[in-house]
């Protein structure tokens, strides 16, 4: 019996997590209701933005022949080809609704200008032939004052991947998602002499994400748990092809009006929030790439120094040692971006149970690189070489004043401001020598591994 409480008790407690992590999600959805009827589709965040623009003077009838997709990309797929493509080949009425419902412009048939001119032709015809009427004229097909011409020019698959997971005891919890980006090019060109008006460049992402909770054990003898839960989260393109499509013709719209290509109903509306706010965007998007970092953000300076607190420990020819903490300081140059020339002087204590307790001071140069040197996060890693000291007898157990070494080194570094930042390494040194035990034996030559934490201030220009 009190074994059956048990099993009981760990079902329950793991229905508890999974529904926790279930109800933690914005986006987990189970359609295990009654069947949907047929609705509007879903709109973008831009739509409303769209339909608030100001109003136009008169609107600009305008003809598209084919917005399409030009990337020529196909699904991906695991088991074999897929002759299903990566984006939307509708993209051409997704156009035709944004501009007509934008209220600025008025979209003339021009896709399927054939079947038109067809039917066109099929009610003169009848006219004639029933009604009598020779030379029966029909209203004028309207023009276009303004060409749109352009497509989706990119689909990048797996811009950004990533995910986390842990695993104990036959219990696991994972996430993981992925984004990919779709780009649109869209250009107005004139009819009456061709010239290109303007040319919009907008992109949207599109996120996947999967969350995954499992465990997988036995409870007792002949007796398996196995039990999982989870949920996928994919976020449609053709949202993504719409809404990258509607924020080019709100593009197309305010680019208009500020070069004077169109005209507001009423011109005070130029200073309308819509208006400032893009041309903030735009003003923005200048100096950043596609991460959204600036392109050339050096917020470290050319010189730095650092006070870090340590804490290291002896590993070599005895078993027993326990961490001791010590203290260093560090002064750098920059070489490059990513490269710093960095010295190192410091104090140590290492203590052997039952053996000694040595204090020494060292001395080192090292080469770091820094990975991330344009961001405030950045991990760095480190190669160099110095030499143990000691003022008053021999360092450590052996006979020799000065044992030289080579170190190891990586750790992060996070910059609050400008200047300062707090910095953590680990790093392992390895010793020239075998004496500093005292005891020389085995094929590798004693080491010693620690840890630094500090904080980091550069001086200089950035």
């Amino acid at each position: 019996m009190l074994k059956l409480q048990r099993l009981i008790f760990r079902t329950l407690k793991f229905c508890v997590v999974a529904s926790v992590i279930a109800g933690c999600s914005p986006y987990f959805y189970q359609p295990l209701g009654e069947e949907r009827e047929a609705q509007l589709g879903p709109e973008t965040p831009v739509k409303k933005e769209l339909l608030d623009l100001p109003q136009p003077k008169e609107p600009i009838v305008v003809a598209v022949y084919k917005f399409r997709d030009q990337t020529g990309q196909y699904k991906a797929s695991e088991v074999g080809a897929n002759w299903s493509t990566a984006v939307t080949q509708g993209a051409t009425n997704i156009l035709v609704r944004a501009l007509e419902e934008s209220g600025w412009f008025v979209p003339i048939e021009r896709e399927n200008i054939s079947n038109l001119l067809n039917e066109r032709k099929i009610i003169r015809s009848s006219r004639e032939q029933y009604e009598g009427n020779n030379g029966v004229l029909l209203p004028p097909l309207l023009f276009a004052g303004v060409l749109l011409e352009g497509g989706i020019v990119s689909y990048e698959t797996n811009v950004y991947t990533g995910g986390a997971g842990v695993r104990y005891f036959g219990t696991d919890a994972s996430a993981q998602y992925r984004e990919d980006r779709v780009s649109i090019y869209l250009r107005a060109v004139s009819t009456s002499n061709g010239k290109i008006l303007k040319t919009i460049y907008t992109t949207k992402s599109i996120l996947s994400q999967e969350v995954s909770m499992g465990v997988f054990r036995y409870v007792k003898y002949k007796r398996l748990l196995e039990a999982e839960t989870g949920y996928t989260y994919n976020e449609p393109t053709e949202l993504a092809v719409t809404e990258a499509i509607e924020k080019a013709v709100h593009s197309l719209i305010i680019e208009g009006v500020l070069d004077n290509l169109w005209s507001l109903e009423n011109q005070e509306e130029i200073k309308d929030e819509q208006i400032q706010n893009y041309m903030a965007e735009k003003e923005d998007r200048v100096d950043i790439d596609h991460m959204g970092r600036p392109f050339e953000q050096h917020l470290r300076g050319k010189m730095f120094m650092s006070i870090l607190g340590t804490a290291q420990f002896y590993a070599g020819d005895y078993s027993t040692s326990y961490i001791r903490p010590g203290a260093t300081w560090e002064l750098g140059y920059a070489l490059h971006k990513n490269f710093f020339l960095e010295t190192d002087v410091g104090y140590q204590r290492i203590f052997i149970e039952d053996l000694m307790t040595s204090e020494e001071y060292y001395a080192d140069i090292s080469l770091m690189y820094l990975l991330n040197p344009k961001g405030k996060f950045s991990p760095l890693f480190g190669v160099g070489g110095g030499t143990y000291y000691d003022f008053d007898s021999n360092v450590g157990l052996s006979d020799e004043r000065l044992i030289p070494y080579i170190s190891y080194r990586a750790g992060v570094e996070y910059l609050f401001g400008n200047r300062l930042a707090a910095i953590g390494k680990v790093y392992v040194i390895q010793l020239f020598s075998d004496r500093y035990d005292g005891e020389i034996a085995g094929q590798f030559n004693d080491h010693i591994w620690g840890f630094k934490l500090g904080l980091k201030y550069y001086l200089g220009k950035n």
